[in-house]
């Protein structure tokens, strides 16, 4: 298990991460969110040895993170860290190597890990020949050359179509299955509601929100109703508890504040004509995340 224990960072008289604490058991995906600046880079580098704390404790098993604990550590940092000159096989035997493994164990998973993303033909060639999707399967295999029991994967579906960006997701849940940690990371809140079901969103290094997606969103109580049909808009409006309704291509998204308001709005919608669509659907992550940081993530 990884345990932060109220984690504080400062940079002089700044504080980038405020009294942090969480906690990722084996097998969890677990999100850590923050707009830039909120301090999820510090935590990062705080997680992986790279940063000491100003005050705090990290631990993975029950141990301090030191250079005996983080060839079990895999990172996907969301800039490109590839050395370009470097052929995809001299890449992946300077990460594994890094990692405490022997050039047969590094060459037999980098010929199974190519083969499952579709890129066996480039095992020598150089990174910079390859397309900017390409450099980011060869990023990732490089974070897990070493089958890490703590994987930290920051924006790691940039530059991927979505063919490869399943490849990527059907990788990170079996590596969960198999007993890994890992702590997601994502400006694309669909992403995050796809892996994660426990999260903590950061604000200025502080914790604005954290526990269980299912829990979050029963405590955020504004709903949506999808509608499809002729329906009377004003008469919907001036229902208590109504907070706006929008048009969306063939269906109208009426945003109530509470699960209660329905039954009025569905007296109201009943007596239209050709209604066949009237679904209440639990608020999205980027709706939470907007009510609480006041920022938005899509894009």
């Amino acid at each position: 298990m990884l345990k932060l224990e109220n984690i504080t960072k400062y940079y002089g008289d700044f504080l980038a991460v405020d009294n942090l604490s969480f906690e990722v058991k084996e097998g969890e995906i677990f999100g850590l969110l923050g707009v830039n600046g909120a301090g999820k880079t510090t935590t990062f580098r705080m997680i992986m040895g790279l940063l000491e704390p100003s005050s705090g404790s990290i631990s993975l098993n029950g141990k301090k993170i030191d250079y005996s604990v983080t060839d079990n550590i895999g990172f996907l940092t969301e800039e490109r860290s590839l050395l370009t000159k470097m052929t995809v096989k001299e890449q992946c035997l300077f990460y594994g190597t890094l990692k405490g493994m022997d050039e047969e164990q590094i060459l037999s998973r980098l010929k199974e890990l190519l083969e499952k993303f579709g890129i066996s033909e480039y095992y020598d060639k150089k990174i910079k020949e390859l397309s900017k999707g390409n450099q980011q399967k060869i990023q990732f295999i490089t974070a897990i050359i070493n089958s890490p029991k703590l994987l930290i994967l920051d924006e790691p579906f940039s530059g991927l179509d979505p063919f490869n960006v399943e490849l990527f997701k059907q990788e990170i849940v079996d590596m969960a299955k198999n007993g890994s940690m890992i702590i997601f990371s994502s400006h694309r809140m669909e992403h995050v509601e796809l892996f994660c079901k426990k999260l903590v969103v950061l604000m200025n290094g502080k914790s604005v929100l954290d526990g269980y997606l299912t829990d979050i969103k029963e405590k955020y109580r504004k709903k949506n109703i999808l509608v499809k049909g002729d329906i009377d808009i004003e008469k919907i409006k001036n229902i208590k508890g109504v907070i706006e309704i929008n048009e969306k291509a063939s269906e109208y998204e009426i945003k109530i504040e509470n699960e209660d308001v329905k039954e009025d709005v569905f007296k109201v919608i009943s007596k239209g004509k050709n209604i066949t669509k009237f679904e209440v659907e639990e608020p999205s992550l980027n709706e939470i995340f907007v009510a609480k940081v006041g920022e938005s993530y899509e894009k």
